[in-house]
């Protein structure tokens, strides 16, 4: 019953909105920024973000937002960002995931990742259908947010200073994805299951077409990035 209570709390359109505003940003979030967000009063919207705290969809904490430390630099404000557990309703009761855990488990314990990496890049090929491959990163994205992965384009990075003429990132942009739709398996096997998502990806991108996914894992986002197959060509 806590989870159906804690998506109940979702019911409420301004509290559903600033929650979708906090969980996009991928940082903390205080509430003014949140109240000009969605367009209502500071103190509704500390209401509604303190009851989707309650709930468990929300982590809350405190900092300084000015930057400044030390007498005069002000108090710390109340801040927010979503909540890394997840929350499911399935009526009646069931439980994929344990099963999801135990093939997993004897996919790896197999050696079965190859035949895993290809069942997955057809799939991907399935779910594109006989569209062609995504013809550049707005078009993926597109595509990204219709499977649940919360994708948002970041520049790349700049030639690593340590190695000259090589590269600490890619010198384009990149997608990268907030949420991982396999999250919970893919922390008890990581190698198999981030490589299962990397091939859906490649069959539902399009491995030969003008962009490519690639492995580059970031603590708390997906392991998989997409970026123009063009960025890293010298």
């Amino acid at each position: 019953m806590e989870d159906i209570e804690a998506i109940a709390a979702l019911q409420d359109p301004v509290r559903r909105r600033l929650y979708e505003y906090v969980a996009a940003q991928g940082r903390e979030v205080g509430r003014n920024e949140a109240a000009e967000a969605v367009g209502v009063a500071r103190t509704l919207a500390a209401h509604h973000l303190d009851r989707l705290a309650e709930a468990g969809l929300l982590e809350s904490g405190s900092r300084r937002l000015t930057g400044r430390s030390g007498p005069g630099a002000g108090r710390p404000a109340k801040v927010y960002t979503r909540a890394r557990a997840e929350r499911s309703v399935s009526l009646p009761a069931r439980d994929y995931r344990t099963a999801a855990e135990l093939l997993a488990e004897a996919a790896e314990e197999a050696g079965l990742d190859a035949g895993l990496r290809a069942a997955a890049r057809r799939r991907g090929e399935a779910l594109r259908g006989p569209a062609a491959p995504c013809g550049d990163l707005e078009e993926a994205m597109r595509a990204l947010t219709a499977r649940g992965y919360e994708p948002h384009l970041e520049e790349g990075e700049e030639e690593d200073a340590e190695d000259p003429g090589g590269k600490a990132g890619a010198d384009g942009p990149v997608v990268r994805m907030r949420n991982c739709p396999f999250h919970a398996v893919a922390e008890r096997f990581p190698p198999l299951v981030c490589g299962m998502n990397l091939a859906l990806l490649e069959g539902l991108l399009g491995a030969d077409g003008p962009v490519r996914a690639r492995m580059d894992a970031r603590p708390g986002e997906c392991c998989v990035v997409v970026e123009s197959s063009k960025s890293n060509e010298r």
